[in-house]
C-alpha cells in the first residue's frame, strides 16, 4: 500500500501535467469544500455505493497536503497520539474536552 505522502506527489505532478490550479489556496480549499458537501448528499442520499466512487474529494486533499507542504503521514499519526491522550468528560449527554487534564 502507498503512503499518503507518495500519493500527495503524484496527484501534485497531475496537477502540474494537466495545467490545475497550484497556487490558489483559497480555490482548493473551496473545491475540497465542494467534495465533502457532495459526499455529505450522497451519505444523506444513501447512497454509500458512491462515495467510494468519489475518490476525487481525496485527491484535492492530497493536492492541496502537497502545495502546503505538509506530510500527511506524518500529520495524521501526530494528530492520532494527540487524540489517544486527551481525557475527555461527559455532561448532559454531551462529550467536553477536559482542558484541564489536557495541556495544549
Amino acid at each position: 500500500m502507498s503512503k499518503l505522502s507518495d500519493c500527495q506527489i503524484l496527484v501534485f505532478q497531475n496537477k502540474i501535467q494537466k495545467n490545475f490550479n497550484t497556487i490558489n489556496i483559497e480555490k482548493e480549499f473551496l473545491l475540497l469544500y465542494g467534495e465533502v458537501s457532495e459526499a455529505f448528499e450522497i451519505y444523506k442520499k444513501n447512497e454509500l455505493k458512491k462515495l467510494a466512487k468519489g475518490v476525487s474529494r481525496y485527491g484535492y486533499l492530497l493536492g492541496l497536503s502537497e502545495i502546503l507542504n505538509i506530510d500527511l503521514d506524518k500529520a495524521i499519526k501526530w494528530k492520532i497520539e494527540i487524540n489517544m491522550g486527551r481525557k475527555y468528560i461527559y455532561n448532559d449527554m454531551v462529550m467536553l474536552r477536559n482542558l484541564k487534564i489536557n495541556k495544549i
